[in-house]
């Protein structure tokens, strides 16, 4: 750790000789003084090292040759670049920076610039903080080269302890050795223990005048709260692809090689938003090229186990032609050629996506990002292709791919499993073509008979697939208007009584629907049976919800005659009849026979109340203060609460 943070810093990604720094100086005195011998044995010429190319220049990777030096390099981060250029203009660069986004977009590369943004001197010395750091004064190069002592750089990965942290305040209590800012540079940051981000929040609180810290991560949920609030957080984003394949043009261009757009096209899809993974993959891609600087669609496909794209069209075209023949043969072709069975799927899922937003957009066959024959043939084949098919095929296909990344499973037999199914329900029609088809061919013609005399109120089945029938299906049945009547503060039945707990008093809601059977009702008298799992205050609660919401007085009869069934079994044998009714309706039964193994899940009834029934005629309002004899005389076996205990 102390080599770290008061020695040289981390490992060079530059050599101090390619920025013309000079050389060490020659060895002078001994410890004590004494001349260097001139009979001191001369060492031998220095061997080539292995990754060195003929003429003796270590190689250095294009992510490291390219590396943006300045904000103005840096690509794709416009909202980045402009806040940190208006903060140094208007002096306004905050203590504590916290850089996050995926790997490779440029956080480590920012908080260098950031470094010498801070501690540029300029060309004479005499500059200060600017967004544009010269590159030429000491303070510049030094950075450049990772051996300023005021910037330190370390890995949070390795240096995650409490006592890596309080090393790194002790440091940062003394003034800067040279620069103007000591700046600590915190990659991986998620990475520090618990410990250690406790043991850090009071110095990034309240840091000497002369430090700053950035930070950077790529997760950023994993930082707590307390150090994310005092921070300026920065969220890089992805580079478009049209972004990168430009940049990768241009450093092309700059190493003499040629490269076809559709092969900048697959390495920048590839990238999937980072700089330094499509550096890499360009640099593996020139590499494989061998001496004839030439970087080919054909070879990039190939080093990335791709498929090709017209090859992955065809595909698509023979899958939604119900062709399997076809299908399986272009699979094998796309197996030959070494690409993974699993990336043909994605690749077929990428293409569906692809062609359901042409669908939509068609305004989008115009996008650059696109291939020649994703604009031409592509575009063709989404305008012959509906969205609930694309969106059947973009489903199966996501299932298909999990499918195929399950353990101990063929992945080339799981691969071609899913072109069948595709093949095969490609001609088939979806739920809502077969619905208005039946529907126009006069199948709906007979309402369903409303169960229970509901008096025709609108009635809903949804299917679900039993075996290999579609996923979720709506049936239109006869409508009519719902009629809800409010309920009034003197409650006409039962089933208005049990409302009025409802969402007041939930757990003697729920003893009422699933507990309590009606024996005799009356407005204002109620003759119940109740099971033995109600509490024993349960008549005195309810008499007390029916005082407080109506404003009258009830008397609550416990009773031990039979009763009706609950509301809860009641709701369950209405179900079950309207399931009956439904599954005797001709556009039902002409939907079970399309689609063998379908199974009605739910029918709903438009006029049930909550309880799944049907609301009861009304009851003749009884006149104010008589009750029918039958009604007020409780029975022989019934318990009467006294308002007492009431």
């Amino acid at each position: 750790m102390a080599s770290t943070l008061f020695g040289t810093g981390n490992p060079t990604d530059e050599d101090p000789r390619e920025e013309g720094l000079p050389e060490p100086p020659a060895d002078g005195p001994g410890l004590f003084g004494d001349a260097a011998s001139a009979a001191a044995p001369v060492a031998p010429p220095p061997v080539a090292a292995p990754d060195a190319v003929p003429g003796g220049t270590p190689y250095r990777v294009l992510a490291r040759k390219y590396r943006p030096s300045t904000f103005a390099e840096l690509i794709g981060q416009d909202a980045l670049v402009r806040t940190l250029r208006n903060a140094f203009a208007q002096g306004r660069v905050a203590h504590a920076f916290m850089l996050t986004g995926v790997r490779g977009v440029g956080k480590t590369t920012t908080a260098r610039i950031i470094a010498r943004a801070l501690n540029c001197v300029g060309p004479d010395g005499t500059g200060g903080p600017t967004p544009e750091p010269c590159g030429v004064c000491p303070e510049c190069r030094a950075i450049l080269a990772d051996r300023h002592p005021d910037v330190v750089e370390m890995d949070a990965a390795s240096n995650n302890s409490v006592d890596d942290v309080r090393e790194l305040r002790e440091a940062v209590r003394y003034r800067p050795a040279r620069a103007r800012f000591r700046v600590t540079i915190l990659d991986e940051v998620h990475m520090l223990s618990t410990q250690a981000f406790n043991a850090l929040l009071k110095t990034l609180e309240e840091p000497p005048p002369a430090v700053k810290f950035l930070f950077a991560t790529t997760e950023l949920r994993k930082v707590p709260a307390t150090i994310l609030s005092r921070c300026q957080t920065f969220h890089l984003k992805r580079v478009p692809q049209g972004e990168l394949r430009a940049h990768f043009a241009g450093i092309a261009a700059k190493e003499g090689v040629q490269a076809e757009p559709e092969a900048l096209s697959m390495i920048a899809r590839a990238a999937d938003g980072s700089v330094r993974d499509g550096l890499s993959l360009l640099d593996q891609a020139i590499a494989l090229g061998g001496g004839d600087g030439t970087v080919t669609a054909e070879a990039v496909r190939g080093m990335l186990g791709l498929a090709d794209r017209g090859l992955v069209l065809d595909l698509m075209e023979a899958v939604m032609a119900g062709d399997i023949a076809a299908a399986l043969s272009l699979m094998d072709r796309a197996h030959e050629r070494g690409a993974d069975p699993l990336v043909v799927l994605s690749d077929l899922s990428e293409l569906t996506h692809t062609l359901t937003r042409l669908r939509s957009v068609p305004s989008l066959r115009d996008d650059p990002s696109l291939t020649e024959e994703e604009r031409g043939r592509g575009a063709a084949l989404a305008a012959r292709l509906s969205i609930p098919v694309l969106g059947r095929a973009w489903q199966m296909l996501l299932k298909g791919l999990a499918e195929v990344q399950q353990e101990g499973v063929d992945r080339r037999a799981a691969a071609e499993m899913v072109l069948i199914r595709l093949a095969h329900v490609a001609e088939m029609p979806t739920p809502g073509d077969l619905v208005r088809r039946l529907t126009e061919g006069g199948a709906a013609a007979a309402p369903v008979p409303a169960p229970n005399g509901s008096g025709g109120g609108a009635v809903a089945m949804r299917a679900v697939a039993g075996g290999g029938g579609p996923t979720a299906m709506a049936v239109p049945a006869t409508e009519t208007e719902a009629v809800s009547a409010p309920a009034p503060p003197n409650p006409q039945t039962f089933r208005e009584v049990v409302a009025l707990a409802s969402g007041r008093r939930p757990m003697l809601h729920a003893h009422l629907v699933h507990s309590t059977h009606l024996v005799r009702f009356a407005p204002g008298r109620l003759e119940i049976r109740v099971r033995p799992e109600v509490p024993r205050d349960f008549a005195a609660q309810l008499g007390t919800l029916l005082q407080e919401t109506t404003g009258a007085r009830w008397a609550i009869a416990l009773s031990n005659a039979a009763g009706e069934p609950t509301l809860a079994d009641q709701g369950r044998a209405a179900d079950a009849g309207r399931r009956d009714l439904a599954r005797t309706h001709p556009l039902v039964q002409a939907v079970l026979a399309a689609f063998p193994g379908t199974t009605i899940e739910e029918v709903r009834d438009a006029a049930a109340d909550a309880y799944g029934l049907v609301p009861d005629a009304a009851l003749p309002a009884a006149e104010a203060g008589e009750v029918p004899p039958d009604d007020t005389a409780p029975a022989d076996d019934s318990d009467t609460i006294p308002p007492e205990d009431r």
